[in-house]
């Protein structure tokens, strides 16, 4: 027999949010940023403003948590639009947040805190 595996749906980090409107929008996703599951935190580059994973040990401003990406996303080849989280008030469940792999727990704590700057809420 076959087994599925199920993975992480729209937006299914997200607990509340004042308002979608509010909280979320269309941002860009930088071109060779691959394939990109919800859940993503983001981070920005500080030239162009398009996002991308978060990147720890990156200089260009994505090492900086500038939101969480809603949906699944394709920007292998292209930049993608897509839509993400970028401010709060909102909750969203921590154990649903997709983090690089080998992240530090001071690197996602800062990231956390970033988040929390922004009115996004880790629980």
């Amino acid at each position: 027999m076959t087994t599925l595996t199920e993975g992480p749906h729209a937006g299914g980090f997200l607990v509340w949010e004042v308002a979608r409107d509010y909280t979320r929008e269309t941002v860009v996703l930088a071109s060779g940023a691959g394939k990109i599951d919800p859940g993503t935190v983001l981070g920005r580059i500080a030239t162009g403003g398009k996002f991308v994973p978060l990147a720890p040990a990156a200089s260009n401003g994505s090492q900086n948590a500038a939101g969480i990406l809603w949906g699944k996303a394709d920007a292998t080849d292209a930049d993608a639009a897509a839509v993400a989280v970028l401010r709060g008030p909102a909750l969203v469940n921590r154990h649903e947040l997709v983090w690089p792999a080998g992240a530090t727990e001071p690197q996602i704590a800062a990231a956390t805190a970033a988040l929390a700057a922004l009115g996004i809420l880790l629980r």
